[in-house]
């Protein structure tokens, strides 16, 4: 990766304060937004000759070949759920450079994927893993590390070891979470992480910003909070998952009264969303209802002492 202050017009002054900001490569720079960098500078058209300078140093052009986005498509690495039917779903697993969002009610098992995917990273490749880190942030105190030793003993991996290999981030607020994400860019790659967990996406956001009066705003800071995570995606070739709750409709007297929550934001955002429900007798039911290119289906597993099994 190429570094901040080997941008055209970029000095050891501006750099410090870039990095500050959380923007360590030349790459951060070319995908920020020039409200963002003018906010750290001080003047737009700094921020706008900076960004140019960035892009013009990594090669990024306006326009593409199809063929040549497919060919950057190929670069795309999947982690395996760990279940064989979950994988089929999602085309091969979990794709890094995207965000797939697990909705659910409480107790349809968003929380023991999240756990199972930050154990399934940490296997090489020929096992459906990146031979990587996972960064678990944990909005609503769901995480448990005794549940991650049980599913790493499973997968034939050391309890403790594969507990060092989880970074975990409790965040406290809407604010803290997106801080969180934020300082993430400074140890992506040093730390080598292959996932981004964030169990539940809009807790913080539902419970600080209640009410009609305030959905305005409330949309519009987790529109900001998606299109981090999905820069991030993007840029560091990572994976991200993140759990959504879900609200009741009132007004609906026929099908699913049910529907996850965020709103159009979410649904725009997120790039695969996956519907979690309970079924009988410990079985769960999965079904990708939003996706480019996967087709609508069911398909059903089990939550097992193991942890997520077919």
């Amino acid at each position: 990766m190429i570094d901040v202050e080997e941008i055209e017009g970029v000095g050891r002054v501006t750099a410090q304060k870039l990095r500050e900001a959380g923007y360590n490569t030349a790459r951060d720079v070319a995908f920020a937004s020039v409200k963002e960098l003018a906010e750290i500078l001080g003047s737009e058209d700094r921020a706008k000759q900076i960004i140019a300078a960035a892009q013009k140093l990594i090669g990024l052009t306006p326009f593409i070949t199809a063929y040549e986005l497919y060919e950057k498509r190929r670069g795309i690495r999947r982690i395996s759920t760990g279940v064989k039917s979950l994988d089929e779903l999602l085309g091969g697993g979990i794709e890094t450079k995207a965000i797939t969002e697990l909705v659910g009610e409480f107790g349809s098992g968003k929380t023991q994927l999240c756990h199972q995917l930050s154990v399934m990273v940490q296997l090489p490749e020929d096992k459906g893993g990146l031979k990587a880190k996972a960064l678990y942030v944990d909005t609503e105190n769901t995480f448990r590390p005794e549940r991650i030793m049980q599913m790493a003993k499973y997968r034939g991996l050391d309890p403790q070891e594969a507990l060092k290999n989880i970074l975990y981030a409790r965040a406290y607020n809407s604010d803290h979470q997106m801080m969180i994400i934020e300082e993430s860019k400074k140890i992506i790659e040093k730390e080598n992480i292959g996932l981004i967990v964030i169990d539940s996406l809009v807790a913080h956001f539902r419970s600080e910003y209640p009410g009609r009066e305030n959905l305005a705003e409330r949309q519009q800071k987790l529109n900001h909070h998606i299109a981090q995570l999905l820069r991030i995606a993007d840029i560091y070739n990572v994976a991200v998952v993140v759990t959504n709750q879900v609200v009741a409709q009132p007004d609906v007297f026929f099908g699913n009264p049910l529907k996850p929550a965020g709103g159009n934001v979410i649904a725009h955002g997120a790039t695969y969303r996956v519907w979690l429900r309970k079924g009988k007798e410990n079985v769960r039911i999965a079904k990708i209802f939003d996706s480019p290119y996967h087709p609508e289906r069911e398909v059903t597993f089990r939550i097992t002492e193991e942890g997520v099994v077919d």
